[in-house]
């Protein structure tokens, strides 16, 4: 294990494995690299993967600066170009699907694909303006257990039925001030990366192959569909898949499907 440093702080991650495209897994907010356990020993069989836990998650400390999309997204950057490993593909879930957007477009040198896995964006201004007000409390870790709850799949199966007690534990071991500022960076107006119709645009600049994974679910909530995603992913070899019956965490309870999924997309990439 390793750590780097970013400003005044620490940041974990894992580099292990050789080979084929670099992968760079990129966890949601109030979460860490652990999300990714059912995906980096089948990745590692294919590709080098660096796992981190972003600034203020698992085991990263604090970083004076913000906790907005393109703060996470320089600290990659600064990562990468430490290990001169870019470009990269970047597989973000959730916040990460923001972050790993915001690094496509602002360092495209570093990313050679996107995997945008239930992404943090393509919220509607009216809906993220009451989910941003929620977490104006005094008890945002609370707001963030509850929300994070709601979006649990309906179907999970018997042997995982485990996994909803551990995202509500690790949201419930993230500091207040880290929870609050994660989410109203997502959903605090204005917000060109994650809010509609803004975010249109900026999204359309990501010049390099955009998979999306999204629940069905979570396309209703925001009000969008496949043909939005499509729509704001503008190379040829993009494409959009959602899926029925899972909840926000499809890596996690699909596992297997989702890597044979990703490692194919993956595998197909044109060359540079």
């Amino acid at each position: 294990m390793s750590y780097f440093t970013v400003g005044d702080g620490q940041l974990f991650y894992t580099d292990e494995g050789t080979g084929g495209e670099t992968v760079l897994f990129v966890h949601g907010g109030t979460c860490d690299s652990h999300d990714w356990a059912p995906q980096i020993e089948p990745f590692m069989d294919r590709h080098r993967v660096i796992a981190p836990d972003l600034r203020g998650h698992g085991r990263s400390s604090s970083v004076s600066g913000g906790l907005a999309p393109h703060d996470f997204a320089g600290d990659l950057a600064s990562l990468l170009d430490q290990l001169e490993c870019g470009p990269v593909v970047v597989v973000g879930h959730s916040l990460g699907g923001a972050v790993a957007s915001v690094l496509a477009v602002e360092r495209p040198d570093l990313v050679r694909a996107v995997v945008a896995v239930d992404p943090g964006y393509g919220f509607d201004t009216g809906f993220a303006a009451e989910i941003a007000a929620a977490f104006r409390t005094p008890d945002p870790v609370g707001v963030a257990a509850a929300v994070l709850a709601a979006m649990e799949g309906p179907e999970v199966e018997p042997a995982l039925a485990w996994l909803p007690a551990w995202h509500r534990r690790r949201t419930l071991g993230t500091s207040p001030e880290t929870t609050a500022a994660v989410f109203l960076g997502l959903f605090d107006a204005p917000n060109e990366v994650t809010l509609r119709p803004a975010a249109e645009g900026y999204l359309r600049r990501r010049a390099c192959p955009v998979l999306t994974v999204s629940a069905n679910a979570s396309l209703k909530a925001k009000g969008i569909d496949l043909d939005w995603d499509e729509s704001v992913s503008p190379h040829p070899y993009s494409s959009a898949v959602a899926w029925d019956g899972v909840g926000h965490w499809i890596h996690q309870e699909r596992a297997t499907e989702f890597n044979e999924l990703v490692l194919g997309w993956i595998a197909g990439l044109p060359m540079h």
